[in-house]
């Protein structure tokens, strides 16, 4: 298939114009005009990047990309090896950072929830087409967990689905209301939560004042990880290409413990 075709194709399915991020998203290495075989993960390391050469990839597709806002622009340090990674092998590089987090049906918060088997409400007005939101970009997800009844039920359910034990912070026995959750580094909106009426915010991380606003606030708080958070989506996405454009895709999880 024809790189620019996959390029355009994503940028319209991922709504990309709609968001303003932190980085661009869209191709960011330009290699080889035709696609064979693309390998998606969450992360364009070394370690991802020397996974695709291996497995005979032209381009990489994931989550977290490069040039970042406010990143040293220089090409020196692990930035020149992963470039130098990059451009020997003539890979692609596309990454989709926000647009992936928000898509209503690959995105990061709508693959957790089919992970986690939680249900997102229905917006309204939209006949349960999108789920309901709050935040910057809608990217607070809100809904319930049927079936599980406290925090430690779905503390332990996290652990189970996710392989790994989640920082919980409060009482195990808090009955579950509302349910809001965010994937990635989404500590710092756990206040928008809060007021959208939520009684347990789940996502990837936390920093110091988080364990004080969940204690103050009465409302739950459960650190998943955030690598264990955003496994999901471009996994999904890059099932949803190879539907659309019957191209190879295998998806590859660098692991990480944050």
């Amino acid at each position: 298939m024809a790189r620019d075709a996959l390029v355009a194709w994503l940028a319209e399915a991922l709504r990309v114009a709609r968001f303003k991020d932190y980085c661009p998203n869209g191709l960011q290495v330009e290699g080889r005009q035709e696609i064979r075989h693309i390998v998606t993960g969450v992360t364009a390391s070394a370690a991802l990047l020397e996974a695709a050469i291996k497995a005979g990839a032209d381009t990489v597709l994931v989550h977290h990309g490069w040039f970042w806002r406010n990143e040293d622009p220089r090409v020196i340090g692990t930035r020149r090896r992963r470039l130098g990674l990059a451009l020997a092998a003539d890979l692609n590089l596309l990454a989709y950072h926000l647009p992936l987090d928000a898509h209503p049906v690959w995105g990061n918060n709508a693959q957790l929830a089919r992970v986690l088997g939680l249900l997102p409400d229905a917006a309204p007005g939209e006949g349960g087409a999108l789920p309901r939101t709050a935040g910057v970009d809608g990217l607070i997800w809100l809904g319930s967990a049927p079936g599980l009844v406290t925090l430690g039920d779905l503390a332990e359910r996290v652990e189970s689905r996710l392989d790994r034990p989640p920082l919980v912070i409060g009482d195990p026995g808090l009955r579950l209301g509302s349910i809001a959750w965010c994937t990635g580094a989404a500590q710092g909106m756990m206040q928008e939560a809060v007021d959208a009426g939520a009684t347990v915010y789940i996502t990837g991380e936390a920093s110091e004042p988080t364990a004080h606003l969940a204690r103050e606030t009465g409302c739950g708080f459960v650190g998943a990880g955030h690598h264990a958070t955003e496994r999901y989506g471009v996994r999904a996405l890059g099932d949803a290409v190879a539907e659309q454009f019957g191209v190879r895709v295998t998806f590859i999880d660098i692991d990480n413990p944050v």
